[in-house]
C-alpha cells in the first residue's frame, strides 16, 4: 500500500513506506552499530590499558551516545541512522516537508517506550495496523518511514542534454526552487495525469506565465530552462 502525501504545492506524492521487515532489519544493523561502539569504547581499553573505567566514563562515553543515536542520526542524516542508510529507507513528514528538529526529538522520545521499553512490539503492531507504515512516535510527530526510489545517474537525475545554442522559453523559471524541481521531476517520473496537469498548473501560477504546451511538454520545458539558467549563473 503507498502512503499518499500532500506537499505544500498541493501535489499528491505516493510512496511506498518501509516493511516492517526492513524497519526491523534497519534496527538489527543499528544494534550492531552499538555492539561496535561498546567493543570500541569498553573492551579495547580494558584489554589493551589494563585499566578500571570509572562510572562516569560508562554514562558519558559508553551509554550516553547510545542512548542518543537515534535522534542524533535522525537529525545529521536526513531522516536516517546507519540501519536506515543501508535499508535505503528513510523518515518523512506526512505533509511533504523536511522534518525538523521537533518531530525527529518527538520521535525519539517516543521510540523509548514502543521500542525500548515494550521490546517493539507497540511499533510492530501500531505499523501492520494503520497502513501508514507509523509506529507510535511516527502518529506522535505527523511523519512516516518510506522505501527511497532507486538511485540512478547524477546526469539522469540533474541534467538534460540541451542542443547547442538553446534558448529558454520560460526565463521565470529561475524564479522557482530546487524544492520545486524536485517535485516536478518526482512528478513526471510517476506519469499520474492529474498530478501532472495540477502540478503545471501551480507552475504556471507561480511564474505568472501562460503556454499552449501540454502539462507533460510545459514541466520538461521548465526543467530544461531552470538546467540552462542554472548553469548561466
Amino acid at each position: 500500500m503507498a502512503v499518499a502525501i500532500q506537499t505544500s504545492q498541493n501535489v499528491l506524492l505516493e510512496y511506498e513506506p518501509a516493511s516492517i521487515g526492513d524497519r526491523i532489519l534497519a534496527t538489527l544493523l543499528d544494534y550492531f552499530v552499538f555492539l561496535g561502539w561498546i567493543i570500541f569504547t569498553v573492551a579495547l581499553p580494558l584489554s589493551g590499558l589494563k585499566m578500571n573505567l570509572g562510572t562516569f566514563y560508562y554514562l558519558l562515553v559508553v551509554v550516553l551516545p547510545i542512548f542518543v543515536y537515534d535522534f542524533i542520526c535522525e537529525w545529521f542524516l536526513n531522516g536516517q541512522s546507519v540501519g536506515k542508510l543501508a535499508l535505503n529507507i528513510r523518515v518523512v513528514m506526512l505533509d511533504g516537508s523536511q522534518p525538523g528538529i521537533g518531530a525527529y526529538l518527538l520521535r525519539w522520545l517516543m521510540r523509548l517506550v514502543d521500542t525500548r521499553i515494550l521490546n517493539g512490539l507497540v511499533a510492530v503492531i501500531a505499523i501492520a495496523a494503520n497502513g501508514k507504515g507509523q509506529r507510535i512516535g511516527d502518529l506522535a510527530a505527523g511523519t512516516t518511514v518510506v522505501k527511497l526510489t532507486a538511485k540512478v545517474a547524477l546526469h539522469q537525475v540533474l541534467y538534460n542534454t540541451l542542443p547547442e545554442g538553446y534558448v529558454p522559453q520560460f526565463t521565470e523559471a529561475r524564479q522557482l526552487i530546487d524544492r520545486d524541481i524536485r517535485i516536478i521531476r518526482e512528478v513526471l517520473r510517476q506519469g499520474q495525469p492529474e498530478a501532472v496537469d495540477r502540478t503545471a498548473n501551480k507552475v504556471k501560477a507561480v511564474m505568472a506565465v501562460t503556454s499552449d504546451l501540454s502539462a507533460r511538454q510545459f514541466l520538461q520545458t521548465v526543467l530544461n530552462d531552470y538546467q540552462f539558467l542554472a548553469l548561466q549563473e
